[in-house]
């Protein structure tokens, strides 16, 4: 069973893309693409040069518009709503647009040097499968470098309402979209065929007046504008007012801070994997090692006594 509506994702992508100031709402994507280029997983653009780029689930292009030629050489944009590929930002790199869904790339196997998805894959039906499709793309040697949202993302709104759901009127329906466990992304890298696998995890945290502020911020002018509403095929339409007043005084009482404002958590996820190469390095074989751990202990005292 798929959990999300991807026709009323396009719809909402589409939609998004045609805001008048649409980059007053990518807050969240350059946050998470700033801090994925600053982090661990990003730290290859100023050494390696790629031929032949991917960008999966690429939106307006909030990933081209930082890289140079120096790295990238020629990008393919990958997304499902046309409008946001229309409207992409302008970028050095010459670049190539494809409509397509990211759970059915439609290029050849071991075509691209690099994939990059930024905020795009928490969308799809079958990770697994996506991420079979974006090994199956990347030469041998080809790294994969991701950014999705992950399981805490919103907890603290998604509890609330459950929460007063459940006291108000005897029940739940999920007003956030599931997420991704980051104990189960490794492994969906591993058996999708990538190796040398790489995850890391950053929080970003927002502040509001209150519970309303969250939701007006998450049904209107940011999230919506991003393309990033809930299209959960499960998803409950309304909300009762009293269930409303109930979730925010919940959501206050449980995780309100000091100055009597409310943090809302976006949790993001950053994965790096290869495809297998020969010339990779290999970990060494079981019992090959010639220094014991219990060794380490004795270097600092090695290491006094060469100074003096």
């Amino acid at each position: 069973l798929n959990p999300f509506d991807r026709r009323l994702k396009r719809k909402q992508k589409n939609w998004a893309a045609l805001q008048a100031e649409p980059a007053k709402c990518d807050y969240l994507r350059e946050e998470g693409r700033g801090a994925g280029l600053a982090g661990s997983p990003w730290v290859l653009w100023p050494v390696l040069t790629f031929p032949l780029a991917l960008d999966v689930g690429s939106g307006r292009g909030y990933i081209a518009q930082h890289l140079t030629k120096e790295t990238v050489e020629k990008l393919i944009q990958v997304d499902i709503a046309e409008n946001a590929l229309k409207n992409a930002i302008e970028s050095e790199i010459p670049t190539v647009k494809v409509v397509a869904d990211e759970e059915f790339l439609p290029f050849k196997e071991d075509t691209f040097d690099l994939v990059v998805s930024s905020l795009s894959l928490h969308w799809v039906n079958d990770l697994p499968k996506a991420f079979r499709e974006i090994h199956q793309v990347l030469k041998p040697d080809g790294v994969f470098i991701g950014a999705m949202f992950g399981g805490d993302t919103l907890y603290e709104l998604r509890c609330s309402l459950q929460l007063a759901e459940l006291e108000r009127e005897g029940g739940f329906s999920p007003h956030v979209s599931p997420f991704t466990a980051v104990a189960d992304l490794g492994h969906l890298l591993s058996r999708a065929g990538f190796n040398t696998l790489t995850v890391d995890t950053d929080e970003i945290q927002v502040n509001y007046p209150g519970l309303f502020e969250v939701m007006e911020d998450l049904q209107g002018k940011y999230i919506l504008c991003m393309g990033e509403s809930n299209c959960s095929w499960n998803r409950k339409p309304l909300l009762h007012r009293e269930t409303m007043l109930a979730a925010a005084a919940i959501y206050q009482e449980m995780y309100g801070n000091s100055d009597g404002s409310v943090p809302a958590t976006f949790q993001i996820y950053y994965m790096i994997g290869w495809k297998y190469h020969e010339s990779q390095a290999k970990p060494a074989q079981r019992g090959s090692a010639t220094v014991s751990f219990g060794d380490l202990a004795k270097i600092e005292g090695l290491l006094k006594k060469g100074k003096k």
